[in-house]
């Protein structure tokens, strides 16, 4: 029987077909390449807003005068294209100032490590929401439990002491384990009220106590709260919460909650200017005494 001769015919990999040899030779390396905006996705569920405000509008003008300065960090999709780690405001500011591309750094990462980089790089801004921060250490919590469960076995046997996620989350953020916690919590509050608490109608500590209620519940405090005009203090929100997990919450008693009178409208004294006016020099404004 005549042996079969093996061929090789040596085709082209998909890899070669639609991928430079720049990038062929930097698969598991980072590199930096000019992007269109139009390739690049949002991160899945990213909790960080992007917002038209003043400094979206510097941003913008800065970057038709000069372009991106700082390269946005992308990973590359399985499925084509490439998504956003850390970079959002700078791809909108491109858009708005008519730009077609931007450089990005692309790197290699997992799905955990792309959700630590991204809350690790946007933490570092100094004006954060605390629905940011809540949705945020939540997100890196998960990614870094997960890390977590597959080096547990290799720390012990190496006999390191183990830190638990919640410490690393905390410790990263330069933040108490309680306060990560905390703020965590306020995830399970229906956007309306949580918009409150970015807008602080509503202080984070009453926000923590109202994440207990019920979300049907939470729901009936917005009413409660819009018939009365009030939004409640710390020992209101307490109640609230007490009142609820007693399974005695209703709509009547949260009106009745809202409706009281707080300690700190009973405390407070008013003075005209006029009155003022004799205890001080008159060099001195209204707004000074």
């Amino acid at each position: 029987m005549a042996k079969s001769k093996e061929i090789n015919m040596n085709l082209p990999s998909a890899d070669d077909l639609f991928t430079t040899q720049e990038e062929r030779d930097h698969k598991d390396q980072e590199y930096v390449k000019d992007i269109s905006i139009y390739e690049i996705t949002d991160f899945p569920n990213h909790p960080f807003k992007v917002k038209m405000d003043d400094k979206m509008l510097e941003t913008i003008e800065s970057v038709r005068d000069h372009g991106v300065l700082v390269p946005a960090l992308v990973r590359e999709k399985p499925t084509g294209g490439y998504e956003m780690i850390s970079g959002h405001r700078r791809k909108m500011a491109s858009e708005l100032a008519g730009k077609e591309t931007m450089p990005c750094i692309v790197r290699n990462l997992s799905d955990d490590q792309a959700v630590i980089v991204m809350v690790d790089s946007n933490l570092q801004r100094e004006e954060i929401l605390p629905s940011e921060k809540a949705f945020a250490y939540k997100m890196k919590l998960e990614a870094v439990k997960h890390q977590g469960a597959r080096t547990d076995l290799t720390s012990r046997q190496l006999g390191e002491k183990s830190q638990t996620s919640i410490q690393k989350v905390a410790d990263q953020a330069g933040e108490s384990q309680r306060q990560v916690q905390r703020y965590i919590r306020l995830t399970e509050l229906i956007p309306e009220l949580m918009d409150m608490v970015d807008e602080k109608k509503i202080a984070l500590n009453p926000a923590y106590e109202l994440s207990f209620l019920k979300k049907e519940e939470q729901v009936d405090l917005l009413d409660a709260m819009d018939s009365e005009q009030a939004t409640p203090s710390l020992s209101q929100a307490q109640r609230l919460k007490k009142y609820s997990q007693e399974g005695h919450l209703t709509l009547d008693m949260m009106r009745v909650i809202m409706g009281e009178e707080k300690k700190s409208d009973l405390d407070r004294v008013t003075f005209t200017s006029d009155t003022l006016r004799k205890y001080f020099p008159k060099s001195y404004t209204p707004a000074r005494m």
